[in-house]
């Protein structure tokens, strides 16, 4: 099924006659048409983001479906569910994927960067939890843009370790989704199919490429990227674009490799050949939801407060980086430099693009008593710990703040998705220590991250003030202590206002994100944690009591991407430095409400 943009033309003739014309009355037979013609189109917009809603909502219950019945195949019924639903959704992520004549290289480019090396060689995906593969000889791939293990069994399988919850497995089907309509593309624009599939004179030349077994003259590859781009519907510049994006240092011819073998792993599921099939294990389906490794990693850092005897301090919980807070507290004195009264974010760039740096600046705090964490539980998340009462804030943005207690600072990478409830659930529970059970003595909950923005552009700051589960009734009102009044600066400008809470990044389109933003909803932006860890907080906090209800969140978020603007989507790729300011912007927020608590 492929979507087609409906064609509204037609509405716009009496706009093209006025401007022919030169002339408008506002209360002409024109202007009524132009009245009813913004009716129409706001109810346009209204069908196609319930369309899209419903279609991410059954796309969510049929990825459940599959998970718990432990198969299925990409080209069956199943696998035609979801790519159906997912041309329905038509995210703006996957560029042209609803167009059969041309394979979207951006949108494929952000795919694999996500997916293990080899992926688009395996007909055979297995997800599966972490059960030991680690503990054989096979090397461990890991991708470009996602903390997960993942295994080259044999030549023709893939295992991948799910170790983040089901949001992680709904990102993973979606992108394989993708992956097969395009595999599918390339297949039917690289084979004659009325000639049982004999493959067309580009296609040689690209398989000669792909193979790599003779050498090629820089003119013989710029003729070869000629039929490669007629092949997939792309100009030359757009093809060498990507043919330069994909490519890696000792294997250059990237992008020949993987568009030959998508279309040849698809051409064997066609011919029936080789079936292209997708597992769930029997482990990964028997742990999923019961918190296995959220408990581990919780459990894990109490006992190391615990051992420091920090775990009856009052404490102060940050979800951010592993970086921000670091140096905003140690970054001068390890460098020798001395703060002058204003922030310097060009001294946290140069320690961004500086490994020699962020050695040395970690190396000074684990000597002032930071304590850092590694994660071995399976979470992908590290902790740092800081015993505020060991450190001296000379020389630090917050000298001139009168601070003399004994709190500590935890702070703990990115979460993912429905692992953010996990985790904070588990790490707000009562621990037991020597016989003796003691609850955290939570002050504060810092939440700082990277979303999608609706009303900015990237670099830009997002204070929420409730989150919206997308495709639940589930919202999350709060009280934020950080403030629109808290950031001014002239560069970076700061929204607040509701944001939505995803099952995916990848699976927004422009109508619904268009009616979350412009109706009474008024939001300001997606991230894919928020409403999780409201969850895990309300409930610790107002129904189990696990913690005190006295204490303040700070939430804050700065734009990675715009997905209403084109070429300001997560596949256009990353911030870079412009990252940099807001991060550090928004640190020096949080630190500063912890200090004057």
């Amino acid at each position: 099924m492929i979507y087609e943009e409906p064609q509204y033309y037609y509405l716009f003739y009496p706009v093209l006659s006025s401007y022919s014309l030169g002339i408008f009355f506002p209360s002409g037979k024109n202007s009524v048409f132009l009245s009813r013609l913004a009716k129409k189109i706001f109810l346009m917009v209204n069908s196609r983001a319930r369309e899209t809603t419903e279609a991410i909502e059954r796309l969510y219950v049929s990825m459940r479906h599959l998970f718990y019945r432990g198969f299925f195949k990409p080209s069956g019924v199943s696998g035609e569910t979801l790519r159906k639903l997912l041309m329905i959704i038509a995210p703006e992520i996957y560029g042209s994927m609803g167009s059969p004549n041309k394979v979207e290289l951006s949108g494929l480019l952000y795919v694999l960067d996500r997916l293990p090396e080899g992926i688009a060689e395996t007909p055979f995906v297995h997800l599966t939890s972490d059960e030991g593969f680690g503990k054989g000889s096979f090397e461990v791939i890991v991708p470009k843009k996602r903390r997960r293990n993942c295994y080259r069994i044999d030549a023709h399988q893939m295992n991948i370790e799910v170790l983040l919850g089901r949001s992680e497995i709904y990102d993973i089907l979606t992108h394989l989704t993708f992956l097969y309509l395009e595999a599918d593309k390339i297949r039917d624009l690289g084979f004659i199919a009325a000639k049982n599939y004999r493959p067309t004179r580009i296609w040689q030349m690209i398989e000669s490429v792909a193979k790599g077994e003779e050498e090629f003259s820089q003119k013989e590859k710029e003729v070869a990227l000629i039929h490669l781009s007629s092949l997939l519907g792309r100009t030359f510049d757009e093809t060498l674009r990507a043919y330069n994006d994909f490519a890696e240092e000792n294997n250059p011819d990237r992008l020949f490799k993987i568009i030959y073998h998508l279309g040849i792993v698809s051409l064997d599921d066609r011919m029936g050949i080789r079936s292209r099939e997708v597992f769930f294990s029997a482990i990964l389906r028997e742990r999923l939801g019961h918190h296995f490794f959220g408990e581990r990693w919780a459990n894990n850092v109490k006992s190391v407060l615990a051992e420091k005897n920090l775990h009856k301090r009052n404490l102060h919980i940050i979800s951010a980086n592993m970086h921000s807070v670091k140096n905003m507290l140690f970054a001068h004195s390890a460098l020798g430099k001395k703060y002058n009264k204003s922030i310097d974010y060009s001294l946290y760039e140069e320690i961004s693009n500086r490994k020699s740096l962020q050695d040395k600046i970690l190396e000074f705090s684990l000597k002032q008593g930071l304590v850092y964490i590694k994660d071995h539980s399976g979470s992908n998340i590290d902790v740092q710990i800081i015993d505020l009462g060991k450190i001296s804030l000379e020389n630090t943005p917050f000298e001139s703040v009168d601070y003399s207690g004994e709190d500590v600072l935890l702070v703990f990478d990115y979460a993912f998705g429905e692992q953010a409830y996990e985790i904070m659930d588990e790490l707000l529970r009562p621990y037991t220590h020597d016989d003796e059970v003691y609850t955290m003595r939570v002050r504060s909950i810092s939440i700082m991250g990277k979303a999608g923005i609706l009303t900015g552009k990237k670099g830009d700051i997002m204070i929420p003030t409730s989150h919206i589960f997308e495709g639940t009734a589930d919202n999350y009102p709060f009280e934020n202590a950080l403030k629109v009044s808290d950031f001014q600066d002239k560069d970076i400008r700061v929204f607040k206002g509701s944001m939505i809470t995803v099952l995916g990044t990848s699976l927004q389109n422009k109508d619904i994100l268009s009616y979350f933003m412009n109706t009474s909803w008024k939001a300001i932006g997606l991230e894919m944690e928020g409403a999780h860890y409201q969850k895990a907080i309300q409930v610790a906090s107002k129904i189990r009591r696990h913690i005190s209800e006295d204490l303040f969140l700070c939430y804050a978020y700065y734009a990675s991407d715009n997905p209403l603007e084109t070429g300001s989507t997560l596949s256009s790729g990353g911030l870079g430095l412009t990252g940099v300011k807001p991060t550090y912007m928004i640190t020096l927020k949080i630190l500063e409400k912890i200090f004057r608590s």
